[in-house]
């Protein structure tokens, strides 16, 4: 009689933990679909005054109505320029300045670290007018080197690579040195095949958080043909009427790239995560 009982106990235990994690995980989703649900809806849906969920009559037109109501593809071009060079750029640098703080050795390193991870606590709306003023000076202003320059590197690259760098043994090293190999042929042909799952945890943080940037081009970009995507929907926002659906099917759009991305690299973000889980 009490094995039944417990049988049952542990079944609506399961039940419950089931149904909370479902509600939790609905909560989390709603708003993604939500803005689905606004890109396949029309105006007169919109302004209704009753939520619709799922349209009666999708109009999927809008994803291609999109394109022909806004240089929406010079938006994503920009996009793509702008978050892939970024991306590259930080794959390239960040990795050496890491290589450099973990494995090298010279006077004043630590100190030199510090001086790097002490810029994390600086918020970018403090750096944002002497960043504003420099590429004024250099005449950079809607520009792409005005949009990509100031985020060539990062603290917290440096940082995550410096980390993963620091657990491989250096006797690879000494052993790369007794065979001939140069200081950055280690570097090329031992370390970074280490560090392959931070590189694409890196990748992916990166070009998601320039993906998605909006204050820095803001400020920066002066004309239409140089937005990217999430400042080119407010093209949709007129003084007293917003086309929110298709400020949703752009932000659709906007979600893709990423999210193909993650699927790309999500077998190196795992193995990033559990590697650092371990150390």
């Amino acid at each position: 009689m009490n094995v039944t009982n417990d049988k049952v106990v542990n079944v609506s235990t399961k039940f419950m933990t089931y149904l909370f994690l479902a509600f939790t995980v609905f909560i989390a989703i709603f708003p993604f679909i939500y803005m689905v649900s606004l890109s396949l809806q029309t105006e007169a849906d919109i302004f209704s005054g009753i939520p619709v969920i799922i349209p009666d009559v999708p109009q999927f037109s809008n994803y291609a109505d999109i394109w022909d109501l806004a240089p929406f593809g010079r938006f994503v071009l920009n996009s793509l320029i702008v978050a892939g060079g970024i991306t590259i750029s930080h794959l390239i640098f960040d990795p050496l300045a890491g290589y450099v703080f973990a494995k090298l050795e010279f006077p004043g390193r630590n100190i030199l670290f510090l001086m790097v991870l002490s810029t994390l606590m600086i918020p970018f709306f403090v750096r944002m007018i002497p960043l504003y003023i420099m590429m004024a000076r250099l005449d950079w202003l809607d520009t792409y080197q005005g949009l990509i320059t100031p985020f060539l590197m990062s603290a917290y690259g440096i940082f995550l690579m410096r980390q993963f760098m620091i657990p491989i043994p250096t006797e690879l090293m000494d052993a790369g040195r007794i065979d001939g190999c140069t200081e950055f042929g280690i570097y090329w042909r031992i370390i970074l095949p280490q560090v392959r799952p931070a590189m694409a945890t890196l990748a992916l943080l990166t070009f998601i958080f320039q993906w998605n940037e909006f204050i820095w081009p803001l400020i920066v970009v002066q004309t239409t043909a140089m937005r990217p995507v999430t400042t080119g929907l407010t093209l949709f926002n007129q003084e007293y009427f917003t086309r929110w659906n298709f400020t949703a099917t752009g932000a659709v759009i906007i979600f893709i790239p990423s999210f193909l991305l993650f699927l790309f690299t999500q077998r190196f973000l795992v193995r990033g995560v559990v590697l650092s889980g371990l150390k």
